[in-house]
């Protein structure tokens, strides 16, 4: 009998859960931070369907493993996985890898004691930690407040977009915030985005993805290696009068995002950007299908190829829920996971 033990900590960002990986998992290979997805997705699977899927995880559990850093000056790289495989950015993820890094001492940030930049296969993320009550320093004891990060330039590659489904046509706007998305408003698909109408939601989120996919090239114009739609986000009225929308991300296979989604909120910042309707200023503030609220800001403007962009800047906050041994016995019929 052989058994194969991994260890994580377990966070939550805003609702949405993070399992990073910190004991027990092979170190990726690969000069660059697609070619150590790439590795992982062909040696190392079994062990992401062994801890995002049951028995150990569930159909909408989300993971990270960090990486030895490709670019100068990062501290670390980072990698995401989920229910389908592996995303190239992940906002939420972000918050709550590095309020565990953080608070548990495994990454030493920058001379402030507050930053941390991390490679990952949509590009370079600087993250910056607020500390509750006294300012504290990697490795005591201490809690990190909240996360901010400054992400990849986002744009909309697609606006407008017609998309056949099979009851009805809808327009959507496709556009990249770490990861590409198909934005459309919940009222054109008449769901309202509450947790009783989640069923149809996933279905018609898949059905949009799928369809848009089929319909249109979906490609970075400057990496070839970022490519296809990775969920649906709908849009609609903010239920809290803090917030300026509200939205559910339905992404990888039908998996619901519990947080405003960070990488989404990028896309939508980059939508609304577009419409000429963000504030310069103003926060953005995106609420979730849950009540969870991030906050965005456009830290700066650039282009990518033909595409006017913003670098957004995006809050929020993690907490740690447990510190978990797993084992995997080679003897299991189950020991790969599976999903219902």
């Amino acid at each position: 009998m052989m058994i194969h033990r991994l260890r994580t900590i377990d966070a939550h960002a805003a609702g949405e859960p993070l399992r990073l990986i910190v004991d027990g998992f092979p170190s990726p290979h690969g000069k660059t931070m697609l070619d150590k997805r790439e590795w992982v997705r062909r040696h190392a699977d079994h062990l992401r369907r062994a801890l995002m899927l049951e028995p150990r995880g569930h159909a909408d559990m989300y993971g990270a493993i960090l990486t030895e850093p490709v670019m100068p000056g990062s501290h670390a790289g980072v990698l995401f996985m989920h229910n389908e495989g592996y995303s190239t950015m992940c906002g939420h993820g972000v918050i709550a890898v590095t309020t565990i890094a953080l608070e548990r001492g495994l990454l030493m940030p920058g001379g402030d004691g507050t930053t941390i930049v991390y490679d990952s296969p949509a590009g370079t993320i600087r993250a910056r930690a607020r500390w509750a009550g006294e300012a504290g320093r990697a490795g005591e004891a201490g809690r990190v407040d909240s996360v901010s990060f400054v992400n990849v330039p986002s744009f909309v590659l697609h606006g407008g977009l017609a998309v056949k489904l099979s009851s009805r046509q809808v327009r959507a706007d496709v556009a990249f915030g770490g990861a590409f998305y198909a934005i459309v408003d919940s009222e054109a698909v008449g769901l309202p985005i509450d947790v009783a109408h989640l069923p149809e939601l996933r279905r018609v989120g898949m059905e949009i993805k799928l369809a848009v996919d089929a319909s249109v090239a979906i490609a970075h114009p400057l990496e070839p290696g970022l490519r296809g739609i990775y969920g649906t986000i709908f849009t609609g009225p903010a239920s809290d009068d803090r917030a300026d929308l509200k939205n559910v991300t339905i992404f990888a296979d039908a998996e619901v995002d519990r947080s405003p989604c960070g990488t989404g909120t990028c896309a939508v910042m980059a939508v609304i950007d577009a419409m000429g309707l963000l504030g310069e200023d103003k926060p953005f503030v995106h609420e979730s299908l849950i009540g969870t609220r991030f906050t965005g800001r456009v830290a700066s403007r650039t282009l990518v190829g033909e595409h006017h962009a913003i670098v957004p800047e995006i809050e929020g906050s993690a907490w740690i829920t447990g510190e978990h041994t797993f084992i995997v016995d080679d003897t299991d019929p189950l020991k790969n996971g599976f999903r219902i």
